[in-house]
């Protein structure tokens, strides 16, 4: 679809984060432990202030969610963001990405709901999958109480938390779930073990996030038995994408996973489904809230098109686009 455009080069702000986070340890070589309670590897930026920010657990059969909930103003109801972490399935937590999630509630000024989902290897799929499920369950059943507003509820999460939020959408479609405005997915993972080739192929060395890390992790989130072609795991092999909520969907030039992601997009785009699609040039995976110039742009684009879909009023008509 872009073959027409040469490629940019990484953004120049990039290339020292690049350079230092290639400088350090793969993930199999650092144990699991370690890995979860080291500093994130990527740079973010100073944290939002936020009006409140209140810790609770979310109720469900397996026991209970850890999840943050943030109000960047006085305003209520606020419309409402549940937000699920990136991390590969096995690494990852509220505290790892509130930079994000705060970015985000201020610059939408909406409630986000950021949820601690249960984690590969100890939890495999589909936990982390019923864990999303419930929570929106939860959050829409609790809207009162939280003081957000039910018909104003939508969906996000970056890489794995993006495959997490789309599979939820999919759920509450099918199974007579929560109304869900919008998704706003940052490099979703929509495809496991996908085939090498396009971007896995051409962005799966030297760009951070690289193909034997997308192999670690599927192999701690799938384990032995699981299916990684069960749409579940890999949304892109959903029969049908028809009667989803508007998409927000964000990709990086440099990233592996972007070819499958926009794929994703496209998909939807042809079932009928109201996408915005925009691929960030000289953009590597996890650069979304980074504190440079590309990083903060793409926290400003994601919370505008947020921002549009949570406003209240009439349905919005349509408004496919695609931009590179």
């Amino acid at each position: 679809m872009f073959a027409s455009k040469p490629p940019m080069p990484v953004d120049p702000e990039l290339l020292p984060i690049l350079a230092a986070l290639s400088a350090g340890p793969r993930l199999a070589e650092l144990p699991l432990a370690q890995l979860r309670e080291g500093p994130p590897p990527i740079p973010l930026s100073s944290p939002a202030r936020m009006v409140e920010v209140t810790d609770l657990r979310i109720p469900t059969s397996e026991g209970g969610l850890p999840a943050r909930l943030y109000r960047p103003s006085e305003v209520r109801p606020l419309p409402l963001l549940i937000y699920f972490h990136g991390g590969g399935f096995v690494l990852g937590s509220v505290d790892s990405h509130d930079i994000i999630t705060r970015a985000l509630a201020r610059a939408a000024d909406c409630a986000v709901l950021s949820v601690d989902y249960r984690l590969a290897p100890e939890y495999r799929f589909p936990a982390a999958v019923d864990d999303c499920i419930a929570a929106i369950g939860w959050a829409h059943a609790h809207a009162a109480g939280l003081e957000v507003d039910a018909g104003r509820m939508a969906v996000g999460g970056d890489s794995a938390g993006g495959n997490l939020a789309t599979v939820a959408a999919i759920h509450a479609r099918d199974e007579g779930g929560p109304p869900i405005a919008g998704q706003l997915l940052i490099y979703p993972v929509t495809r496991l073990r996908a085939p090498a080739e396009g971007s896995m192929l051409e962005n799966g060395r030297g760009y951070f996030l690289q193909a034997d890390d997308m192999a670690w992790f599927e192999s701690h989130y799938l384990g032995e038995s699981g299916d990684p072609d069960h749409p579940d795991a890999s949304p892109l092999l959903a029969p049908r994408l028809d009667r989803l909520p508007p998409a927000f969907v964000l990709t990086a030039e440099f990233d592996p996973l972007r070819d499958q992601a926009e794929q994703y997009a496209a998909r939807m785009r042809a079932a009928g489904v109201d996408v915005t699609q925009v691929r960030f040039t000289g953009a590597i995976h996890g650069f979304f809230g980074m504190p440079i110039a590309i990083g903060q742009r793409a926290v400003k684009e994601a919370a505008d098109w947020l921002t549009r879909r949570l406003r209240p009023g009439p349905p919005r008509p349509p408004g496919n686009s695609l931009r590179v």
